[in-house]
């Protein structure tokens, strides 16, 4: 019999197994080569977005930043405040509220009111102790702290004096003082005079609102209520609106510190504004870099809101169920970071950080700078912005914060010392 033909009358023929199996190798071969170009792409790809989003990172920290000094003449440093007070808020009646942390024993206070000039000699000839100031500030991610098991607290000063003192506020039984770790303030006062003071704290790195009430007599704070939400997950700073109503930045939108981080560096703009009440809770404004100061329109028809990474305040209008709308955005060449309002004429002020990037690498011989802006007719098309105050680190380092009254000016800071000017 003959061999059987194809359908075409083509006989079948196989090749050898070496053929075969060179066939396959080649093939193998292609495609482990063919993965590693996929994987190098990947990788090239990859490794291009972390340049780029590090590129965006660093112009978002202004990191190349330097800035002039901008001198008061009559200033000086703040007894009793030498490792931080973040935020500032003042009462009409010239008390002001002060934010610190950690508090620190008497030994490790300096004795008397430093002078300006005192301050610049000591910073230059005892490095030693800046940095000891220095890594004792506000506990939060991204931010140095070495005194872990310090607590922070609230001091009071009245500017109505001639020669105003710091003083430590007591907070009553009940409240864990072991764990507070105060960052944004807010005081409220009530239709009975009651005054509520609001602050955004870290307990072990979370998140609560703590309401107190201040009874003056007894320079003292009762603790009146603790606040945890869901839609706080990482709370700034804070204004208060009623005896138990507020509105609050998240400046992340995740609370875990390695999310926090990722979402800082590629820059997602998930932070937002929320409105808190007995009654409700939600969010009236999204899509911030990283949300941080929040004030209020001396006529309370606006709310302010600093956007520290995009350099930006934005101008939001209330409405009458407490929702925000943007009216305006004013962009600036410096991060900016809380807000306070001169009672006088209704100007902004602005406690800013001209780098960033030296905040979080501290330097002793190259300390984060200061600047304190004053922003007039922000409403207006074409607002008028000042600056009061600026200090390259030889002074005053990492400026939070600057608050007014009756020409008298406060600025805080993250973790380093307080300044009072007279102007």
């Amino acid at each position: 019999m003959g061999r059987s033909a194809s359908p075409r009358g083509q006989s079948l023929t196989r090749a050898p197994p070496a053929v075969l199996l060179g066939q396959a190798r080649a093939r193998s071969t292609g495609s482990r080569t063919m993965g590693r170009l996929v994987g190098l792409s990947l990788l090239g790809i990859a490794l291009a977005l972390l340049g780029e989003r590090f590129l965006v990172l660093r112009n978002r920290l202004k990191a190349s930043r330097e800035v002039e000094s901008v001198d008061l003449l009559n200033c000086h440093l703040i007894k009793g405040i030498e490792a931080g007070s973040e935020d500032i808020d003042i009462l009409p009646n010239g008390l002001a509220f002060f934010s610190v942390h950690p508090l620190l024993s008497s030994s490790e206070t300096q004795e008397g009111s430093e002078k300006v000039g005192d301050a610049l000699e000591e910073s230059r000839n005892t490095n030693k102790i800046v940095v000891r100031l220095m890594r004792k500030g506000l506990k939060y991610p991204g931010l140095h702290s070495f005194a872990p098991d310090n607590p922070g607290g609230i001091l009071m000063m009245d500017l109505k004096d001639e020669n105003p003192r710091a003083l430590e506020l007591r907070i009553s039984r009940g409240f864990n003082l072991a764990s507070f770790n105060p960052h944004g303030i807010s005081t409220f006062i009530d239709s009975d005079d009651t005054v509520y003071l609001f602050v955004v704290n870290h307990p072990e790195f979370k998140n609560t609102v703590e309401i107190f009430k201040f009874e003056e007599e007894e320079n003292s704070l009762l603790h009146l209520k603790t606040i945890k939400h869901e839609l706080l997950p990482s709370a700034n700073d804070i204004i208060a609106v009623g005896p138990a109503h507020f509105y609050a930045t998240n400046d992340h939108y995740f609370s875990d510190p390695f999310l926090k981080y990722l979402e800082t560096y590629l820059n997602l703009r998930w932070t937002n504004v929320v409105y808190y009440s007995p009654e409700e809770v939600k969010v009236v404004a999204e899509g911030f870099d990283t949300a941080n100061g929040i004030n209020i329109s001396p006529d309370k028809k606006y709310i302010y809101v600093a956007d520290i990474l995009a350099h930006e305040i934005h101008v939001l209008e209330k409405h009458p169920n407490m929702n925000l709308t943007q009216l305006k955005v004013l962009k600036l060449d410096t991060l900016v970071d809380n807000l306070s309002i001169d009672p006088s004429s209704g100007d902004i002020l602005v406690g800013c950080h001209p780098n960033g990037q030296k905040l979080f690498i501290y330097d002793p011989n190259n300390p984060p700078s200061s600047e304190v802006l004053r922003i007039q007719n922000i409403l207006s098309e074409k607002p008028t912005v000042t600056t009061v105050y600026a200090n390259n680190g030889s002074v005053l380092q990492g400026s939070s914060v600057a608050s007014v009254y009756d020409r008298k000016l406060l600025i805080g800071t993250l973790y380093h010392r307080a300044l009072y000017c007279q102007f």
